[in-house]
């Protein structure tokens, strides 16, 4: 099962630290990510959404090529790649992978503008060293999915360089 945790920092730089961080951690085999996304609240109170992968963009780039071959088979490549790439856009955009978008948007809508928060589902992880990792990043525990125990203990290493 996976935990998701969202942790706020003051600047979307420092969120990006720590997600920076927790790939190098994940190359380490100290950390299995499932979706890594920053929110960010702008000054006029909008919050954007910095993921991993924009799934409309890697649809229609999909619908494309597959657009294309469907097209040259019937000696229509202009219009299978226009069809294509539409349609692999739509289905893009209704694919949502990983942590759902309206979930962070909503939560994120009550962070102070210009602050950040980390959403990040993990599948698996050695806690210890992971905390020990980022704990020297500060940030301050806004939602998780843990247990009172281990939710605590994250709580109490975050705060340490607070």
């Amino acid at each position: 099962m996976s935990d998701l945790i969202a942790i706020v920092y003051p600047t979307e730089t420092k969120a990006e630290e720590v997600r920076q961080r927790l790939f190098e951690l994940q190359k380490e085999y100290l950390i299995q990510l499932g979706d890594a996304v920053i929110a960010v609240k702008a000054d006029n109170g909008k919050v954007k959404l910095n993921q991993l992968v924009n799934a409309t963009a890697a649809g229609a780039t999909s619908g494309s090529f597959w657009g294309l071959l469907v097209g040259m088979l019937f000696l229509n490549p202009l219009v299978g790649v226009a069809v294509g790439a539409a349609s692999g856009a739509i289905g893009g955009a209704l694919t949502d992978v990983g942590i759902n978008d309206a979930f962070m948007k909503d939560l994120a809508s009550n962070l102070q503008p210009g602050n950040a928060a980390l959403f990040v589902l993990i599948r698996e992880m050695t806690a210890d060293k992971v905390l020990k990792e980022i704990s020297s990043f500060g940030g301050v525990v806004l939602k998780t999915s843990l247990d009172e125990t281990k939710e605590q203990v994250l709580r109490d290493a975050l705060q340490k360089i607070a």
